[in-house]
């Protein structure tokens, strides 16, 4: 298990004084990729072998939104391999040790050549010691599209949403679609789906469907194929 201490700080804040979503995917992001970094194999290592991990499926459960100054400790893990895929657990504590986030994430290996999926190499499956999963509800990793959802505006995709791998960040699709959620929508649970990269001047077509409790948003390209699928909970009563 890896983890390293943080703060909540004022520029991941947002009006309410709460960490937002995505400074919470930054900082789990950070985690695992310290993680990697400081077994040996992070991203120079990765680059050098045209070899990637991406994200495919984030499950993130929200008992609670730090404020301005928390102390902050996160942790990762990863529980599995499966072919190409590897299973990865998250979990954030307060300054008292209470789990404010816990999370589910599913990463798939990549040819960055090819675009490809290749199974994980025994190399890496070696570096990393697989822990027990989190003992959480798991959600599915599929998530349903519904048929009838609204359009909005397009979005142009910017330097500033592209990350090492050339393709838009995670966290900036969560950004992206939380501008849709109406306000007082207090997020529970989010679930995210990737499946196709958007890159640099790509148009991002998002669509929306609000149900009780749930907002999904489909950001797609302009032929309609899905870029990220997103599915917020409202925190419950």
């Amino acid at each position: 298990m890896y983890c390293f201490d943080s703060v909540v700080r004022y520029s991941e804040i947002d009006a309410y004084n709460h960490m937002t979503l995505s400074s919470i995917l930054d900082l789990m992001q950070d985690c695992c990729t310290f993680h990697s970094e400081e077994l040996g194999i992070g991203i120079d290592y990765l680059r050098r072998r045209r070899r990637a991990w991406v994200l495919s499926f984030w499950q993130i459960v929200i008992n609670r939104l730090p404020g301005m100054g928390e102390q902050l400790k996160a942790y990762t893990w990863p529980y599995d391999f499966k072919g190409f895929l590897g299973y990865r657990n998250f979990k954030i504590e307060d300054g008292m040790g209470g789990t404010v986030v816990h999370a589910n994430s599913i990463w798939a290996f990549l040819d960055t050549e090819s675009g490809r999926p290749v199974k994980v190499p025994e190399e890496i499956r070696r570096r990393y010691v697989l822990e027990p999963c989190y003992e959480m509800t798991y959600a599915d990793r599929k998530i349903r599209r519904p048929k009838e959802m609204e359009p909005k505006d397009p979005l142009l995709v910017g330097k500033f949403h592209i990350d090492t791998n050339r393709h838009v960040n995670n966290g900036k699709y969560i950004m992206m679609a939380e501008e849709y959620l109406p306000e007082g929508f207090r997020v529970g649970q989010l679930r995210a789906e990737y499946k196709k990269a958007a890159v640099l001047s790509d148009r991002i077509c998002p669509k929306v469907k609000a149900e009780k409790q749930k907002m999904t948003v489909s950001l797609e390209n302009e032929a309609g194929e899905i870029y990220t699928l997103i599915e917020f909970m409202e925190e419950k009563e």
